[in-house]
C-alpha cells in the first residue's frame, strides 16, 4: 500500500490558458534564487520566482513580454540555459506556431542580451530576439553542453514532426545562433530511422523484438494538417558522464522506438548503440545512475564507467513505464517494470531525483489521470531480485503536464514545480520530511541523531500576505502589477478525465 506524500503545496499560479508537456523551463545562473518560465499555449509566458520582501520570501508570478511572438501564436516549447563559462549570459528559446490563415507558420525565437550588465536581466533578454522560421512543426526544445576543443559550449537541440534533430549553436563572431549539421557534434542523432526498419538493437547486440507497424491514428480535429511522422522524436535526453569525456544519449519516438547511444566526446565516435521497439508513443526518456547490484568494478572488460550503473527510464502513453538497468553493460536487455504505472491514464512527465533527501533517488511520474506517483528502488535481498516499489501517490486537481526539481529559494533545498492543466503548483518538503546531512545540496550520507534521526524540521521560510507592498518590487512594479500566488488549502474537485481509449494521446504534442 502506498504511503503518504512528504511534499506540501506552497503556492499555485493560474495560467491564462493551458500549457503542454514542453511548457516549463528552469532559470539558472546569475545571482540570487532561481526562477521558472511557464508557457501557456496562447502566447503567454509566466515568470515565477520567490522575492525577498520585508525579510520574508513570497512567491511572485508575472507575465513576461517576449518580443516577436504574435498575439495569435501558440507556444509549443520553451527552454533556457546559462552560457558555459567563461561566457556570461542567459539564453531563452521559444518555439511557436503562427496562424497565417491557410497554413501554420512555425518559428524558433532565441533571446540573448549581449549588453554588459544586462546578460541576466530577463526583461532585457526578452527584448533581444533572433527570429528563425522553421520548415517543420517543432516539438521538444532542449539544450546540451559539448566540448569544442578544450572549451565547453551549450547548444540547442530541437525535434519536430519529421525524423530529424536540429542543432543551433552560437556564432561567436556574429553573436547569433545558427543551425549547424547535427552530426558534427552529435553523430548519434544523424540518420534517424524514418520507418519501421529491421535493426536488431544496434551495435550493442541488445534490443527488443520488433513489432508490426502501429495502426494509423484516427483523423485529427485540426483540419487537414498532417499528423506527426511515426518516427518523430518526442523526447531527447543527453547525459554527460562526469570526468569521463563521454555521454549517454537517449531518445523516444512517436512510434515507440527507443534508441540509446554511448559516445566519446573528443573523437565524436559512437562507442555503443542499442534500440528497441515498444508498443506506444514514448512520452519521456531519462538517463540516470542506479547503483549496480554487483557493485563497482564488476562491469564487463573492467569498464569503470559501465560499473556506475547508468540506467534509462522510459515512459509510455499507453503501457507500463520501465527502467532499462545498467545499459552500458546489459544494453536494453535488463528491464524493470514500474508497477501500476499504467493505471492512472497516460504518463506525460517524469523526474529522477532524491525528492525526500534520504540519499537515494526516487522516480516521479506525472499522469493525465491527475496522479503523481513516486517509486523507490529496493535492492536485491537473498534470492529476491531488486525492484521498484510504489512509495506514495498524490492527487492533483487537473492532469500533470510537466515537472522540474530545482532550488527556487537559494536555501540548498529544492522545490518541485508541477505544471498542470490549470496552472503551476510549487511543492516543498514538509516540516516532518526525511533528510540527512549533505543531502541539502544533493550530497549523500547517512542519517545522524544530531539531525533528529534523519528527520528535518524545515521551518516555513515565508508568510504569505495579500496586502500591497511598497513600490519598486520586481523592476519597478508594485504588487498591483503582480500576480501573487496564494497558499492552497483544499484542492478543487477533480475534473472529469476521459479514459485513454476515448482520447488521442498523440494530440497532446
Amino acid at each position: 500500500m502506498a504511503g503518504r506524500c512528504p511534499l506540501v503545496e506552497d503556492s499555485f499560479s493560474r495560467l491564462a490558458s493551458q500549457s503542454n508537456v514542453y511548457g516549463l523551463a528552469a532559470l539558472e545562473g546569475g545571482e540570487g534564487p532561481g526562477g521558472l518560465l511557464a508557457a501557456a499555449l496562447k502566447g503567454k509566458v509566466i515568470y515565477f520566482r520567490y522575492h525577498d520582501l520585508r525579510q520574508r520570501l513570497r512567491p511572485v508570478a508575472r507575465e513576461l513580454q517576449f518580443t516577436y511572438i504574435p498575439v495569435d501564436a501558440e507556444i509549443v516549447s520553451i527552454d533556457s540555459f546559462p552560457k558555459s563559462p567563461p561566457q556570461r549570459g542567459l539564453v531563452v528559446g521559444i518555439t511557436f506556431i503562427k496562424d497565417s490563415g491557410d497554413k501554420a507558420s512555425p518559428f524558433l525565437n532565441i533571446y540573448c542580451d549581449y549588453e554588459p550588465g544586462s546578460e541576466y536581466d530577463l526583461d532585457s533578454v526578452a527584448q533581444s530576439c533572433l527570429n528563425l522560421e522553421l520548415q517543420f512543426t517543432p516539438f521538444q526544445l532542449c539544450h546540451a553542453e559539448v566540448c569544442i576543443g578544450d572549451k565547453p559550449e551549450t547548444v540547442f537541440l530541437l525535434s519536430g514532426n519529421d525524423p530529424s534533430i536540429r542543432l543551433y549553436k552560437e556564432n561567436e563572431g556574429s553573436h547569433q545562433f545558427e543551425e549547424q549539421p547535427v552530426q558534427h557534434l552529435f553523430p548519434e542523432l544523424q540518420d534517424l530511422p524514418s520507418k519501421y526498419d529491421d535493426d536488431n538493437g544496434g551495435s550493442g547486440g541488445f534490443g527488443g523484438q520488433l513489432r508490426p507497424p502501429l495502426p494509423s491514428p484516427p483523423p485529427s480535429d485540426r483540419g487537414s494538417a498532417p499528423l506527426p511522422c511515426t518516427r518523430s522524436v518526442l523526447w531527447l535526453d543527453v547525459c554527460n558522464i562526469p570526468g569521463a569525456g563521454q555521454r549517454i544519449t537517449a531518445f523516444g519516438c512517436q512510434s515507440g522506438y527507443v534508441r540509446v547511444a554511448r559516445v566519446d566526446q573528443a573523437s565524436r565516435g559512437v562507442l555503443q548503440s542499442w534500440s528497441i521497439q515498444q508498443d506506444g508513443p514514448i512520452s519521456k526518456v531519462l538517463v540516470f545512475p542506479l547503483p549496480s547490484e554487483l557493485g563497482a568494478g564488476t562491469a564487463q572488460d573492467g569498464d569503470a564507467i559501465a560499473a556506475q550503473g547508468y540506467s534509462v527510464l522510459v515512459t509510455s502513453t499507453i503501457e507500463l513505464s520501465v527502467v532499462y538497468r545498467d545499459v552500458l553493460t546489459n544494453g536494453l536487455g535488463d528491464q524493470l517494470i514500474l508497477p501500476a504505472s499504467d493505471q492512472y491514464d497516460s504518463v506525460l512527465c517524469a523526474l529522477v531525483t532524491d525528492v525526500d533527501f534520504d540519499g537515494a533517488r526516487e522516480i516521479l511520474l506525472g499522469t493525465y489521470g491527475q496522479e503523481l506517483l513516486c517509486y523507490k528502488y529496493t535492492g536485491a535481498a537473498g534470492n529476491l531480485p531488486g525492484e521498484f516499489r510504489l512509495l506514495w501517490t498524490r492527487r492533483f486537481p487537473s492532469p500533470l503536464l510537466s515537472m522540474l526539481y530545482t532550488d527556487l529559494t537559494a536555501d540548498g533545498l529544492c522545490e518541485l514545480a508541477v505544471v498542470c492543466l490549470k496552472g503551476l503548483h510549487v511543492l516543498q518538503l514538509g516540516t516532518d520530511g526525511p533528510v540527512h546531512p549533505g543531502a541539502a545540496s544533493g550530497g549523500s550520507g547517512t542519517p545522524s541523531p544530531a539531525w533528529g534521526g534523519g528527520r528535518v524540521t524545515r521551518l516555513r521560510k515565508r508568510t504569505l500576505k495579500t496586502t500591497p507592498a511598497s513600490p519598486g518590487l520586481d523592476g519597478g512594479k508594485t504588487d498591483a502589477d503582480l500576480d501573487v500566488p496564494q497558499p492552497v488549502a483544499t484542492p478543487p474537485s477533480p475534473i472529469n478525465v476521459c479514459p485513454a481509449s476515448r482520447r488521442q494521446p498523440w494530440l497532446l504534442w
